[in-house]
């Protein structure tokens, strides 16, 4: 069963749970009334409640409800992944699901993850069963600029009906991926010095483009031929949605603020591998991070120092992070297994698990829909049948934009 805009007229009441709303509002009991694809109205109450005792507290007059009993388990917004190529790189298949870099020309900023995704990608099962309900998907880094991502629920028949919000962030990629994908065709970027001019032409460009435009408005003989990259680009000048930047080591991290700070535009540091090693470096300039994937393998050089460490360095020195999978680098299912191994490593378990709901909202620029349980957000909850960091934690029920679809 997958939500779509004509959502069920029957309330749901997820009954007796612990509610973790994660808002600075500690655990209670409680239980949370979902209208449409919306959530109506949370109330706490001590004692376990039946039916009449649950509508009479939550007003619902509607004789046709449909009671989840949460008795004894843990309910939580659903999880957020803040970065993955879900449903533009389909794990089952090798090129004809394969639509994550386009890898003929480095500066590809018109292209749109939103027009590769494949709603019928195995992988958006694997997230509802995993409680994941939401996720950023971009293009690759095999590119200096590879076009923008769009955060999605993990649900939908077509990819309209799964959009939280388009565009969400351009991807820009430093380090080794550019340099040996247009190294080995004898292109610019063969270095990581070409990487950053590529990118500081780009912008530059964008700034030009937008000058015409605006001598345009009064003359129009100075109007340029409209150009859909320039124009991407001008909306992360216009602070519209930010950077996305692939940059594992110090120096990358370093050369993505650099440029970030040169042309005054939003920035987030995707990857941020050894972040770690810079961490009161990152405190000053205080920009987002969205580390991992972790549970992988050192599978290229960049990645000879990974720690799942890192995030709770990041966070103790005072930084929003999020938590990525990278899927289906690591299958984006395991994205609470990547938090508990976090907090095994020394983050605190409630950044870690606001590292995969608020803080990744937040960063992903969609707190005021997902990442919470609040009224008036969008009702995609999971009720957990242990603590969700738990290797015994199962993801019994899931909800997506008020409907169920975990069990299938």
């Amino acid at each position: 069963m997958v939500p779509n805009e004509a959502v069920s007229k029957q309330p749901i009441i997820i009954a007796n749970g612990y509610i973790r709303t994660m808002t600075e509002e500690p655990v209670f009991t409680g239980s949370i009334l979902v209208q449409g694809s919306k959530i109506a109205r949370i109330v706490k109450h001590s004692e376990p409640l039946e039916a009449t005792g649950l509508k009479e507290l939550l007003g619902v007059k509607e004789l046709d409800v449909q009671i989840i009993e949460a008795k004894g388990k843990w309910v939580l917004p659903g999880f957020i992944d803040a970065h993955s190529h879900i449903g533009i790189g389909e794990e089952i298949y090798q090129h004809e699901g394969d639509d994550v870099n386009e890898m003929t020309d480095p500066l590809t900023p018109e292209l749109r993850a939103l027009d590769g995704i494949n709603p019928e990608d195995q992988g958006f099962r694997d997230a509802r069963l995993g409680g994941i309900t939401a996720a950023f998907t971009s293009p690759g880094s095999a590119n200096v600029i590879g076009g923008t991502g769009v955060v999605i629920k993990t649900a939908g028949r077509v990819v309209e009906e799964m959009i939280v919000r388009e565009p969400a962030g351009l991807k820009v990629a430093f380090g080794e991926n550019p340099k040996v994908v247009y190294g080995e065709q004898k292109k610019m970027p063969s270095t990581r010095m070409g990487t950053a001019a590529l990118l500081r032409q780009a912008l530059v460009d964008a700034q030009n483009y937008r000058e015409k435009l605006e001598q345009g408005k009064t003359d129009p003989d100075k109007l340029p031929e409209r150009d859909l990259g320039l124009e991407t680009i001008n909306l992360v000048l216009d602070k519209k949605i930010p950077l996305r930047a692939h940059a594992h080591r110090p120096d990358d991290i370093m050369t993505a603020i650099r440029i970030a700070r040169e042309f005054d535009v939003d920035l987030v540091l995707d990857h941020c591998t050894e972040g770690h090693k810079i961490a009161d470096l990152l405190q000053k300039y205080n920009y987002p991070t969205v580390v991992g994937p972790s549970l992988i393998n050192r599978a290229k050089v960049e990645l000879k120092d990974r720690t799942f460490e890192t995030p709770g360095i990041l966070a103790k020195a005072g930084l929003k992070v999020a938590l990525m999978t990278d899927h289906s680098v690591t299958p984006i299912q395991y994205l609470p297994l990547c938090a508990a191994l976090a907090v095994r490593s020394g983050m605190a378990e409630e950044d870690a698990l606001k590292a995969i709901t608020i803080w990744s909202a937040e960063i992903l620029g969609v707190a005021d829909r997902l990442g919470s349980l609040e009224e008036g957000k969008d009702a995609d909850i999971v009720v957990w049948t242990d603590k969700p960091l738990s290797l015994e934690a199962d993801a019994s029920v899931v909800l997506i934009n008020g409907q169920i679809v975990k069990p299938e």
